[in-house]
């Protein structure tokens, strides 16, 4: 057998144990207590990547499986030959793709509170308690504890104000959204990384992105273009690696417009519901979103380098 040959290709006595390889590779991971990222840096590869394998969605070539078994200290025939059952998708996933830091801004994961005035602090939750129309400026004032005068200072009124925070919220997401997919080395993987981040976004910033959904629509015609022309953008961004994945038959959707449209407002709905002490984690959530995406996609899973 060839190093390039697929370990799922192989047949004869005990083949049983040669089946779905890559359940039983997250088995042993697993088994050895390390984590997905750290196994794929030491062999080499993407978190991606690797999480194609341990969903055999992916191929395994031998030469592979056995730099698997070296980074795990096995010997790469227990992996396969293992007693231990292969693990099913985990109830509470984790997310599974490798970490970007731009310099200027560090990881497009990591999420800590935005750095923003009293004023605006204090109208965000004005607009979520009592939404924009019933929000006004000396409400602001008495919630951040300023005078009325100072906020005119700063905004020239409420609509000033809405549109900084929708501004700052997409500004956030932009940077976030072009780390995540500069990552990905194939349309496939850009699209995981698009979804990953989109949900990700509207879990960690969920007021925000409630707000962004539930209130542009206060804004005035000249605002709520500029505003909606920079959320229409991230849809285009999701339909052009669909596009791409469907032009390499990686994707088998029918109506790809339709099912792009279905993937985004899944993630942007999430500020609807999804709570930091549910069930699952913001990353947990993510990684089961990028699973939604793949099947609404009818991703069949060929091999993803």
């Amino acid at each position: 057998m060839s190093e390039s040959s697929q370990v799922s290709e192989v047949g004869g006595p005990g083949a049983s144990a040669w089946r779905e390889p890559g359940r039983r590779v997250r088995a042993a991971r697993e088994a050895s207590g390390l984590s997905l990222r750290e196994v794929a840096r030491r062999i080499g590869v993407s978190a991606a990547t690797l999480s194609h394998i341990e969903n055999d969605k992916a191929g395994l070539s031998v030469e592979r499986l056995e730099a698997i078994a070296d980074a795990l200290g096995m010997d790469a025939a227990l992996i396969l030959h293992s007693s231990v059952a292969p693990r099913r998708r985990p109830k509470t996933p984790r997310s599974n793709r490798p970490k970007g830091k731009p310099a200027e801004h560090g990881s497009w994961r990591d999420y800590a509170p935005l750095k923003t005035s009293p004023t605006l602090d204090a109208a965000l939750i004005e607009f979520l308690t009592v939404g924009y129309h019933g929000t006004s400026m000396r409400s602001i004032a008495a919630r951040s504890g300023l005078p009325t005068s100072s906020i005119y200072r700063q905004f020239t009124g409420k609509q000033d104000i809405l549109m900084r925070i929708l501004d700052e919220t997409m500004t956030d997401l932009e940077w976030r959204s072009t780390a995540a997919e500069s990552e990905g080395d194939t349309a496939v993987e850009r699209f995981c990384l698009a979804v990953e981040n989109l949900a990700l976004f509207h879990a960690h910033r969920r007021q925000l992105g409630f707000i962004g959904a539930s209130e542009v629509r206060a804004l005035d015609p000249r605002n709520r273009a500029a505003i909606s022309s920079r959320r229409n953008r991230q849809q285009s961004l999701v339909d052009e690696h669909v596009y791409a994945a469907i032009r390499l038959g990686e994707f088998e959707v029918t109506h790809p417009d339709d099912a792009s449209r279905a993937v985004v407002t899944m993630c942007t709905a999430l500020p609807t519901w999804w709570q930091p002490e549910g069930r699952l984690s913001a990353d947990a959530i993510a990684a089961e979103y990028v699973d939604y995406a793949l099947d609404i996609m009818r991703y069949r899973g060929r091999r993803v380098h």
